[in-house]
């Protein structure tokens, strides 16, 4: 079963979720910035809540969310769009910990309370709509649920988790965002909170083989009506013409002083980590293009 999310209403419209499977899609990060258990888990749970908040745009439009919280795994920056394609990164991959008081790889303590989560969606014709709130956890859970309730005025339950394997392999990985629509009833509010407190975490229901559509049916019972599938993948929009048009922008001058002194050039994705490398004969044909422009 491939990674794939579900867009869903419940109780006659009144509830909006959404639920996905992250395994792959988490793993391909964890493959290609080689990341620690407990940056693992915070690069996936991050990654996660992207993707299904991506679900919510449409069109073209896409989202970056930005989780600073002044610990040692430093920035974590996700990418993704309204077609169930993210990326990111974290600025420390190697940072890891014993587990916590409750069991669980300590994602609190790599990514700091001290600091902000920033979403910013860009809704297309220079229209950009920024949200911004303190880091409330760390455990970025709890702060996706906070920034929802706070900068977007949508009481909702965002729950994501990832489980590691010992030689550091993903094993299970996903999450769901529930959220409630104006003029939810008081029994249905009740209803779903008592179900949230007695659901496993998401990354076991995740390895446990449910599916998306069925961890809601967990949460919310029945008479989910599913709206929408969608796969999910770990995808970079990065490309060796990019880094090369990023090159020919620098101007023929600064093409040569790279020529001059490093014979060569190399250039990283901090989303997906590719490498694109460009020889001296590369370099000089980039610098007769950038003296045409």
């Amino acid at each position: 079963m491939g990674d794939y999310l579900v867009k869903a209403l419940a109780y006659d419209g009144q509830v909006r979720a959404y639920a996905a499977r992250t395994t792959e899609t988490v793993a391909e990060a964890q493959r290609r910035h080689q990341t620690w258990p407990t940056a693992s888990a915070a690069l996936g749970r991050a990654l996660t809540a992207g993707v299904m908040m991506g679900a919510m745009l449409k069109g073209d439009e896409t989202l970056t969310i930005k989780i600073d919280g002044g610990g040692p795994i430093g920035t974590i920056l996700i990418d993704s769009n309204a077609k169930g394609e993210v990326r990111g990164y974290v600025t420390n991959p190697h940072v890891h910990f014993e587990l916590n008081e409750h069991g669980k790889l300590d994602v609190a303590r790599a990514v700091g309370k001290n600091g902000m989560l920033t979403v910013v969606k860009d809704l297309g014709l220079r229209d950009f709509f920024t949200g911004q709130v303190p880091i409330i956890s760390g455990e970025l859970g709890d702060d996706f649920t906070y920034y929802f309730a706070s900068s977007e005025q949508i009481p909702s339950s965002v729950g994501v988790g990832v489980l590691v394997n010992p030689d550091y392999t993903i094993r299970a990985a996903g999450g769901f965002i529930i959220q409630l629509m104006p003029g939810t009833e008081e029994q249905t509010i009740s209803r779903i909170e008592e179900r949230l407190k007695q659901i496993p975490p998401v990354s076991r229901m995740i390895e446990n083989g449910l599916t998306p559509e069925q961890i809601l049916e967990q949460i919310l019972g029945g008479g989910v009506r599913v709206l929408e599938t969608m796969p999910v993948s770990f995808v970079c929009r990065c490309s060796r013409e990019r880094i090369a048009d990023a090159l020919i922008s620098l101007g023929p001058g600064e093409i040569q002083d790279i020529i001059d002194k490093e014979g060569q050039a190399e250039a990283s994705c901090h989303f997906c980590n590719e490498t694109y490398h460009f020889a001296k004969e590369e370099l000089e044909q980039l610098k007769q293009l950038a003296e045409k422009r």
